[in-house]
């Protein structure tokens, strides 16, 4: 299994507090051909009011499966999840155990994190991450959240770099096991 970050960020590393480019990040997240799309609750919630008001063509055949880590069950919205046409099933992950196992058991080939610092750092910070995928956008936010959590992560390699869009930078590193400050 492969598990991918793939994170719209500013170029001080912040997640929010900015416009990203939502039609590039989804076309390059597309060229990952996830089978699994892994993200936090409080991705999920920031879009529930939106997700209030879109179409509901229902499940994809074919299309990935979207995993929420939700331990509080906090996501309320599953049936719009569902129905919203992006993904071939939904599931809540709400076990309190191993990330690593949750992970695992998922299964597929290719699993893309689409979520913020939160979960982007522990699961660095489990060793599951092979690969981190930054699309930088021209703007610095000064403060907000940062794609990587608490610790700034360590043992990363520079695979490609190249320029996509009105002038933003695709990163992409490799990921040489856990990773933490230091």
């Amino acid at each position: 299994m492969k598990v991918v970050v793939h994170v719209a960020v500013s170029l001080d590393g912040a997640t929010g507090g900015f416009e990203p480019d939502v039609g590039t990040y989804y076309e390059l997240a597309r060229s990952f051909e996830e089978d699994v799309t892994l993200t936090g609750a409080d991705t999920i919630l920031a879009q529930e009011a939106a997700l209030a008001d879109a179409p509901r063509p229902g499940p994809t055949p074919g299309a990935p499966l979207l995993a929420v880590v939700d331990s509080r069950s906090r996501v309320t919205a599953w049936d719009a999840l569902r129905d919203c046409g992006h993904w071939s099933g939904v599931v809540a992950l709400r076990s309190h155990g191993s990330l690593v196992a949750d992970v695992e058991a998922l299964g597929g080939e290719v699993v893309r994190v689409d979520s913020g610092g939160t979960l982007n750092g522990a699961l660095l910070r489990a060793g599951v991450v092979d690969e981190v995928s930054l699309l930088v956008h021209p703007v610095v936010v000064d403060g907000g959240r940062r794609w990587w959590g608490s610790e700034p992560p360590g043992g990363l390699s520079l695979r490609a770099a190249s320029v996509v869009g009105s002038g933003l930078a695709w990163l992409r590193y490799g990921v040489a096991g856990p990773t933490a400050a230091g």
